[in-house]
């Protein structure tokens, strides 16, 4: 059961204390502090606040610092605008949270947020974590085209989750910024490390943390906060790009499976966007998107994977069905095997279900 109650005393309550504490009627106090005692007792019963000149005069009157009093007014202040709030969410933001309920256990599990008292607590934290003073003015928020494009016509996109998955990934980069120096941003940083970051393809796939720290490392290096974010549903995303204010670059992706394949062509396909100069306020790139800029990513992290002339020289010889030339092509282009095997199911020249011995999963731990 909600308990919707004033939990902080007026501080009217605290003057009558107060003044019976030392023996003085509130005539007397009306004498001291030169106003009526309609006003005292307004003030007593909780009907008017102590104002700032008020405030003064019963420093004056009774000795206690203004501060003391103004501290009072502002704590129940804040009560009543609290009680204000909880009585007056709407239906419609009580609803939101069925859609936010993953969102939610995701927050309190990794302490973001802290246990709700009540359904109205609940919808106040939200306010609070995700920016914004009602739930339901989230989809008028507009983003970049794309973002746009999808909430229009994908009806997997829930805008309550989206906007939400955005927060948490700026969360989580806040605790690598606690973590990790980051530098400025550098693009040609960037790509004088893309080797280093390809090196990490052929590490254990049971070191997935060893290869996300040393991803956040690396990145940290060239000013890039990079973190894997929990994916949930409403949110069919690849990854989200932020540069902030500090000059530094946000770059999260999504946990979605744990084919190897599609994480590492799904990092380069991000790392392209940040090269290729697609940066701006927020860039939130969708799984299902097909445009000039989405195309221009694909191909960076393709041919970043798996040089293009090593590539369609593969593709002629018509030997790509065969495990045993993919990891020839796989030896030139310095990269494992199922990275080779990923691109040409991508490409349609074998089947998802072609060579699934050959996976490679990683294990994710949250």
């Amino acid at each position: 059961m909600e308990n919707n109650t004033i939990k902080v005393k007026h501080p009217g309550k605290f003057l009558l204390d107060e003044i019976e504490r030392v023996g003085m009627t509130q005539k007397e106090l009306a004498i001291r502090t030169g106003v009526t005692e309609k006003h005292i007792s307004t003030v007593i019963n909780g009907i008017k606040p102590i104002s700032t000149s008020f405030a003064k005069k019963l420093y004056y009157a009774i000795g206690k610092e203004p501060a003391y009093w103004l501290d009072l007014q502002a704590k129940y202040d804040m009560e009543i605008l609290r009680f204000e709030e909880e009585n007056n969410i709407t239906s419609e933001e009580r609803n939101i949270l069925k859609d936010l309920k993953d969102i939610y256990d995701y927050l309190y599990k990794h302490k973001f947020i802290q246990p709700a008292k009540s359904i109205p607590d609940k919808v106040i934290q939200f306010r609070e974590k995700l920016g914004i003073s009602n739930l339901a003015d989230i989809p008028k928020i507009n983003y970049n085209a794309a973002y746009r494009a999808q909430i229009r016509k994908n009806s997997r996109v829930n805008p309550y989750v989206l906007f939400a998955w955005q927060k948490i990934c700026e969360l989580q980069s806040n605790r690598v910024k606690d973590t990790f120096k980051i530098s400025r941003f550098d693009k040609n940083k960037l790509i004088e490390k893309i080797p280093d970051i390809k090196n990490l393809i052929a590490s254990d796939s049971n070191r997935i943390n060893y290869i996300l720290e040393q991803l956040t490392l690396i990145f940290a290096k060239c000013g890039i906060i990079f973190c894997v974010v929990h994916h949930f549903k409403g949110a069919p995303v690849q990854g989200f790009i932020k540069q902030t204010d500090e000059n530094t670059v946000m770059l999260c992706l999504t946990i979605r499976g744990g084919a190897a394949d599609r994480f590492w062509f799904t990092l380069f396909h991000e790392i392209g966007h940040i090269i290729n100069g697609d940066l701006n306020v927020r860039f939130v790139d969708f799984d299902s998107i097909s445009n000039e800029m989405e195309a221009k990513a694909d191909k960076y992290a393709a041919d970043t994977l798996i040089p293009a002339d090593i590539f369609n020289k593969f593709i002629k010889s018509g030997l790509y069905d065969q495990w045993e030339y993919i990891e020839k092509c796989a030896k030139k282009a310095t990269v494992p095997p199922i990275i080779v095997l990923g691109r040409l199911r991508k490409e349609e020249y074998l089947l998802w279900t072609d060579f699934t011995e050959h996976n490679v999963m990683y294990k994710w731990s949250e």
